[in-house]
């Protein structure tokens, strides 16, 4: 089944590099690779081509980088390079030498599904960076997210726990699912209203062991204060198409820094700021 591996790209690039020497150690490496170089001219000076790669632009046209767009991108070019299962790969992650492998198999097995591969989390790289064989040692599995043993597949239907870090799906079923929702700008949401498109239009999941990618560490905030209003705006773009709020953990945790509010009335998050609206998220 020919195989890509879409990356999007913004920054991040001793993580690509370091994906780049991931990707050249794994068994049967895909033979098609989209990076797409998000407002970010500089990645094409990164990509090698140890896996054979194009290299798509795609700039901003609006508040917060489009990453659903991006990521639609990088799906049609690699269809147009002829592929067949369509690997999204987070540029943070470094995919464990049997992804792929395992991905494919899944795929010839499960039918109309989403496949999902667990995320292991690294530590702060150690002096002269990650050690390949030292990654399944290192890293501690997503505790919210099923990690099933390797070589096996299991079936759900929670959708909520859908997320883009690493995922693939075949053509077919990427043509069904119609692809990210390129209303979401920035931060937050985009990939769980894949996962509810995926849900209303009958596409399961499949949790696929094995399939193991390793997310390198970064800083993070928490909260993530500097992307409240994303988080806000596309918060409320979700409450508009599914009916109920995502990312609520961190609104609240906003609501507990006095950031934001609740309007229960109208369901609706609102930004304050000294005690001043300064913004509405309108559901």
């Amino acid at each position: 089944m020919r195989t890509a591996v879409i990356t999007v790209a913004h920054g991040r690039h001793g993580h690509l590099r370091r994906q780049q020497e991931g990707l050249a150690a794994v068994e049967r490496p895909p033979e098609v690779r989209i990076v797409v170089a998000l407002d970010d001219p500089q990645v094409a000076d990164v990509v090698d081509d140890r896996v054979p790669t194009r290299t798509v632009p795609v700039t901003s046209d609006g508040p917060g980088l489009p990453l659903a767009r991006a990521r639609n991108t990088g799906a049609r070019a690699a269809l147009a390079a002829g592929a067949r299962l369509l690997v999204f790969l987070d540029v943070d992650c470094i995919p464990g030498p049997a992804l792929f492998r395992r991905y494919r198999e899944a795929a010839r097995t499960a039918g109309t599904r989403l496949l999902c591969g667990p995320v292991a989390y690294l530590p702060p790289p150690p002096p002269g960076g990650y050690r390949a064989e030292a990654l399944a040692t290192s890293a501690a599995p997503h505790p919210a997210r099923p990690a099933p043993p390797d070589g096996t597949c299991v079936e759900a239907d929670d959708h909520t726990l859908f997320w883009s870090l690493s995922f693939a799906v075949t053509a077919s079923t990427w043509a069904r699912l119609g692809g990210f929702h390129e209303g979401y700008h920035g931060y937050g949401a985009e990939d769980t209203d894949l996962g509810q498109q995926a849900r209303a239009r009958g596409i399961g999941l499949c949790w696929v062991g094995g399939a193991t990618a390793y997310h390198q560490h970064h800083p993070v905030s928490d909260p993530p204060v500097e992307h409240l209003d994303d988080i806000l705006r596309n918060g409320a773009l979700f409450r508009r198409r599914w009916g109920w709020w995502p990312m609520t953990g961190w609104l609240e945790r906003f609501a507990a820094k006095g950031l934001v509010r609740h309007d229960a009335p109208d369901d609706r998050w609102e930004r304050v700021w000294d005690g001043a609206r300064a913004g509405t998220a309108r559901s």
